[in-house]
């Protein structure tokens, strides 16, 4: 393949590893080999200038903890232009270089940055979204250029795609604490449906909102209700470490292991946290993708309570 210059996006979705977390910030094999492949990105990339993947496979990223921290910086690149156009047309903003990070747990310095600009770089992505200069903040987002783009459109669509107004899909899974849990349990509730998993940073900073609007609403007939991801993500994380967590942030709502099937009957959630709020007849009334102020989803469940 060294004879055919490959972009990043040149390789199929399907090759791609699932995400990964990156494990511990002291200084730890893969803390090592992630600073060692950004350094080198940030170095070689380039404008215009499309990797030959296979090259950085044989000649640069040679050890199985490079090749590792390769793969999972790919796998964010491929994933940052849903996750951008998904958060401007949730928010009606650009998500900014920090919620880049926190999002994929990107923890070295400049390294949002650096990925931004290989998308900005390669020729086959389109030039969907534009920068200030001196801070490297995104300023625009075309949605449109992604959205008609036949290697984001349709995780984009299955993601947004009208959710308001439609019946929220149902499930039964497997509570945390070995149980049965569905959605029909909760039928007659307000329910806000919330995928995160376990340490997610802007699941660290939403947390405290829930734990707080499900004290104050639950005796009106709402309910959060949790469903982690860990597992699906094949994160390392014990039952006890999930306890542990559930423990210290005092979480006061059910919690539920995230099946495969609830994953893509939601539009193959893989943005986190993403929430969706389901009115008492069980229609989707909101949709909200990362951190979230409290009072912004207070306001979306108050009139379903009256």
């Amino acid at each position: 393949m060294n004879s055919r210059a490959v972009s990043w996006f040149g390789i199929s979705f399907f090759l791609l590893l699932p995400y990964l977390e990156i494990v511990g910030s002291d200084g730890s094999e893969d803390v090592l080999a992630e600073r060692r492949v950004h350094d080198y990105l940030r170095t070689h990339v380039k404008p215009g200038e499309n990797f030959s993947v296979s090259k950085l496979y044989n000649e640069v990223f040679t050890t199985p903890a490079d090749r590792g921290a390769f793969d999972r910086l790919y796998n964010v690149v491929f994933k940052l232009p849903s996750f951008i156009v998904e958060y401007y047309l949730t928010a009606q903003k650009p998500p900014s270089l920090n919620e880049i990070a926190q999002q994929f747990h990107l923890t070295l310095e400049g390294e949002a940055e650096t990925l931004l600009r290989i998308l900005e770089y390669d020729q086959r992505v389109p030039r969907f979204f534009s920068r200030d200069p001196k801070s490297g903040e995104i300023m625009t987002v075309d949605a449109e250029k992604i959205k008609v783009d036949p290697r984001f459109n349709k995780v984009v669509e299955r993601s947004l795609a009208g959710w308001e107004g439609k019946p929220a899909p149902g499930f039964a899974v497997q509570s945390i604490d070995g149980g049965r849990l569905a959605l029909s349990d909760y039928r007659g509730k307000i329910c806000l449906l919330y995928f995160w998993f376990t340490h997610c940073p802007p699941c660290v900073q939403i947390t405290p909102h829930l734990v707080s609007l499900q004290k104050k609403y639950q005796a009106s007939g709402f309910v959060v209700v949790g469903m982690n991801a860990d597992q699906f993500l094949e994160l390392d994380y014990s039952d006890r470490e999930r306890q542990s967590y559930i423990h210290k942030n005092e979480i006061n709502f059910p919690v539920a292991h995230m099946s495969a099937e609830v994953q893509g009957a939601y539009g193959g959630v893989s943005l986190f946290p993403t929430l969706f709020l389901i009115d008492r007849a069980g229609i989707v009334r909101a949709h909200f993708v990362n951190y979230q102020e409290e009072r912004t989803i207070e306001k979306a469940i108050e009139p379903l309570l009256r």
